[in-house]
């Protein structure tokens, strides 16, 4: 008898030490049978980069759902094909059907057009608006207590319209933002100062766009501030090539935009919220009078778990930190009101 991977993995974990197997095979069986899911809605350069990720992480089944069914289905085939490389025995799927992401504890939402040459995020708004009108329905129907990650841009207004079609609790939708924008100012310190990535801890809030707000008083290098490491002029740099850090890789590749950070930024927050990791990190939350702004998501820090964005920390900013964060988040709420009806 010639036994399959999955087989001797199944031995291997049924059978106590030193005793014979005793069960049975079922065709299929794998060692992700009990498994948990998490689904990605748009199998796009940045949904699948999310999806590879999450699968390197070996953490639970993957969905990937797209309106092009092959798309999702290709890439999800492309992937299972890598998984002896990977050492990864979940199952990853592609599907059109929204009846397949039932039981995800999470959904990371990355549909929609991305940008082009000379668009900005908020240009983005009336084409993805629909969209994210779409797939919250159908997350709502068929993912009903799933915890929802945002990716679609305009970021901030996105999640803010996907909390208000789903009607989920504000702590179970939040967006990824912070975690980029802070990854891309992390690589930017790192090379100014001459040191490994590793020993940054960026952080950026306020709104994913031009109106972000990187606290360079609160990014170090091995617990050091960089405002001891590095002179104004240098910091100033960083932080206006931060803002602009996704413009600067769309005019770069012409044709498209950035997906590999982000990709990556989503499966990060995926993996926190699944594993109850507590992470604090930056993220678009839903602010009930937390720094002076009310009813509108902008990117504060979080403890991200289980339960979502489990609290939001307040910072003790200084008058021109929080007057950026304020600038940014009524910047966004002006736009809810504006743009999307709110």
């Amino acid at each position: 008898m010639i036994l399959s991977r999955n087989q001797l993995g199944f031995i291997f974990n049924h059978v106590p030490y030193g005793g014979p197997f005793t069960g049975t095979f079922n065709e299929g069986t794998t060692m992700a049978s009990n498994r948990r899911k998490i689904a990605v809605i748009g199998a796009g350069n940045v949904g699948a980069t999310c999806a590879f990720v999450l699968a390197q992480m070996k953490i639970a089944d993957i969905v990937m759902l797209d309106i092009y069914e092959g798309f999702a289905k290709g890439k999800a085939l492309d992937m299972s094909q890598n998984g002896q490389v990977l050492n990864y025995d979940g199952a990853i799927t592609g599907t059109a059907n929204y009846e397949d992401i039932a039981g995800a504890e999470v959904v990371v939402v990355t549909s929609g057009f991305p940008r082009q040459p000379g668009m900005t995020r908020e240009d983005l708004i009336a084409k993805n608006a629909g969209i994210v009108q779409q797939v919250g329905e159908g997350i709502r129907d068929h993912a009903p207590d799933a915890t929802i990650i945002m990716v679609t841009n305009p970021l901030d207004l996105m999640t803010y319209h996907m909390q208000k079609v789903t009607g989920f609790p504000a702590n179970r939708v939040c967006g990824q933002a912070g975690v980029l924008d802070s990854a891309r100012m992390t690589h930017f310190v790192a090379k100014a100062v001459g040191c490994s990535e590793e020993d940054v801890q960026a952080m950026v809030l306020g709104g994913h766009g031009d109106t972000m707000v990187p606290l360079p008083r609160f990014t170090t290098v091995g617990g050091i501030a960089i405002t001891h490491l590095l002179d104004a002029e240098t910091i100033d740099a960083i932080c206006k090539r931060t803002a602009s850090g996704g413009g600067e890789i769309v005019k770069l590749l012409e044709r498209g935009s950035a997906f590999y950070a982000p990709g990556s930024a989503a499966a990060i927050m995926a993996e926190a919220v699944l594993n109850d990791r507590k992470r604090l990190i930056p993220a678009s939350a839903h602010l009930t009078g937390q720094y002076g702004l009310d009813d509108v998501y902008i990117g504060v820090p979080v403890i991200l778990g289980a339960g979502g964005i489990e609290r939001i920390l307040e910072l003790e900013l200084s008058e021109e930190e929080l007057a950026s964060l304020q600038g940014s988040g009524n910047f966004y709420k002006s736009q809810l009101s504006e743009l999307l009806g709110y």
